[in-house]
């Protein structure tokens, strides 16, 4: 995969003491689909379940890399070619870093930028792909060029079937494991949890079943497996009797939580375990490798998917986005009550259904005409390249309704044109587990002349990816995007699109960046 570059001296930061206050964001949105002008796959199955060519990998020709080939000199950061010209990842769909980094934006802190995972910053805006019509994945690939030099920004669009209330969809066995420590009596902890959960049962279908598990010191199963259907009030019973007690003993809730999942495992159902917890383990096992060793034959041999949603002005995001990474699952973040209703009450029981099992993408860029690129994020959802086509290695489980958008910063060779890239996505269906693959590539051609002259829903992706970026400066492993603007001027940026789309997402967005301005240009200093 592209290596990653050195940062610049250009590189606007968020000033001083600002950088040593902790913050983590969360807005829970699972984003749709982009912008037009994207080269996308017919939403047919190209591979009828058998293995589809990928372009051979070529060794890079010329050897320069480091920008400055015929005197030419540039403030992107510097890059060594890939060997093999391959980006190899597992799909994620998570959003809680972004959520919980706009929390603590608007209580006057800027983010730790160790908590800042810049693709859950961009997979939090609803897109335009196109979507297919069954199982699997439409493929959207459309790039820009940035203000820098040969370097442009390239996205690749994955889009699921819409999400369908009037679908069949099979029935749910969900297991909630519910933080009940004393720091989830902080209002928007416990308290949003209980609402939320009496709402989504009154929405859940008679043929679902829901058991509870309750976790401070020990963890304790308060309602086994029960289908709804008659039993709705039985189970109003269990969640009005939630409250918090005393210390964090995460590992015993989990462990209990999946063992309470396999007993009351359904055959034909969506067996599902939801973490509720603000992450903040204090007792037993607080290693996340260790709670899921623990848990490695529940989750491999039934199949058992893990969703974390994280609570709390202070968050254990570290903790949480492992476990949820390693469990086959994704995270969230829930900020208020309308965010608490929205993943409860709408996309739970809408994400009920997988569309996809163990997805994972491949891009493979031409020597030819690229000399240098980077994948920007997914830090920890990096695949071996020649773990690709191997369905032994866990990909990502995906549902109706979600699109995922990855960003690379791509710099050309000089006068380059003709094919770009090839963006390939592997998934296993759902039900018989058979592979298919589907594919959309990109010419250089297709590159637009700039960023902010492309579609709204591109320049929304790029805003979000160049906040992450300024907010992530304070982190020496990570490295400037090329044609980073000032956040002065992505604040702007955000707010013409905030007025132009008229999407309560982009302008809580730029709100975020707006926010996020001020901190710098106080500089520490301002009056709190």
């Amino acid at each position: 995969m592209g290596k990653n570059h050195t940062r610049t001296a250009t590189r606007r930061r968020l000033g001083g003491p600002l950088l040593a206050l902790t913050v983590a964001g969360a807005v829970l949105l699972t984003g749709c689909g982009a912008g037009s002008g994207s080269n996308s796959s017919d939403g047919t199955d190209k591979s009828g379940g058998r293995n589809l060519p990928l372009p051979a990998p070529a060794q890079p020709t010329g050897g320069a890399a480091r920008g400055d080939e015929q005197g030419e000199q540039s403030d992107a950061p510097e890059a060594t070619p890939s060997a093999d010209y391959l980006s190899t990842f597992a799909l994620d769909v998570d959003t809680a870093s972004y959520g919980y980094a706009r929390r603590t934006l608007a209580s006057g802190r800027a983010p730790d930028p160790a908590t800042v995972r810049p693709e859950e910053f961009v997979n939090s805006f609803r897109q335009d792909y196109a979507r297919p019509d069954g199982n699997g994945f439409s493929v959207s690939v459309d790039g820009a060029r940035t203000d820098d030099g040969r370097w442009s920004l390239v996205r690749v669009g994955l889009a699921t079937r819409p999400a369908d209330s009037e679908r069949e969809r099979p029935p749910a066995a969900l297991t909630f494991v519910i933080d009940t420590s004393g720091s989830m009596a902080e209002p928007g902890r416990l308290d949003l949890a209980r609402e939320s959960l009496d709402t989504m049962t009154d929405r859940l279908r008679d043929d679902d079943s829901v058991a509870l598990v309750t976790f401070s010191d020990e963890a304790e199963t308060v309602l086994p497996m029960t289908r709804l259907g008659d039993h709705r009030a039985r189970v109003h019973r269990a969640i009005a009797g939630l409250e918090p007690t005393d210390s964090t003993n995460l590992g015993a809730g989990v462990r209990t939580g999946y063992a309470t999942a396999v007993h009351g495992l359904r055959e034909g159902a969506t067996n599902r375990v939801v973490l509720i917890s603000d992450g903040l383990a204090n007792t037993g096992d607080t290693d996340a490798d260790t709670i899921l060793e623990r848990i490695s034959s529940a989750r491999r041999e039934h199949g058992i998917t893990l969703f974390g949603v994280g609570v709390g002005s202070d968050y254990g995001d570290a903790l949480m986005e492992r476990l949820a990474d390693k469990g086959d699952g994704h995270t969230t973040y829930v900020a208020d009550r309308d965010d608490a209703l929205t993943v409860f009450c709408d996309q739970l029981p809408q994400n009920i259904d997988l569309t996809a099992r163990d997805a994972k993408a491949q891009v493979a860029f031409d020597p030819e005409t690229v000399e240098q690129f980077r994948l920007i994020g997914y830090d920890d959802r990096k695949v071996a390249d020649e773990d690709f086509r191997d369905d032994r290695v866990d990909g990502g489980e995906v549902g109706p309704g979600h699109t995922v958008t990855a960003l690379y910063a791509v710099r050309t060779r000089p006068g380059a044109s003709g094919h770009l890239a090839t963006a390939t996505v592997r998934w296993l269906d759902p039900d018989s587990r058979a592979p298919h693959e589907r594919s959309g590539s990109l010419e250089t051609g297709d590159l637009r002349g700039g960023v902010w002259d492309s579609p709204s829903s591109f320049q929304v992706t790029a805003v979000a990816a160049y906040f992450a970026d300024a907010l992530r400066s304070g982190d020496a492993r990570w490295n400037s995007l090329p044609g980073v603007p000032s956040l002065g001027e992505l604040a702007s940026r955000a707010r013409a699109l905030a007025n132009l789309t008229e999407d309560e997402d982009v302008s809580a967005l730029a709100t975020a960046v707006g926010q996020a301005r001020d901190l710098d240009d106080c500089s520490g200093d301002c009056a709190r």
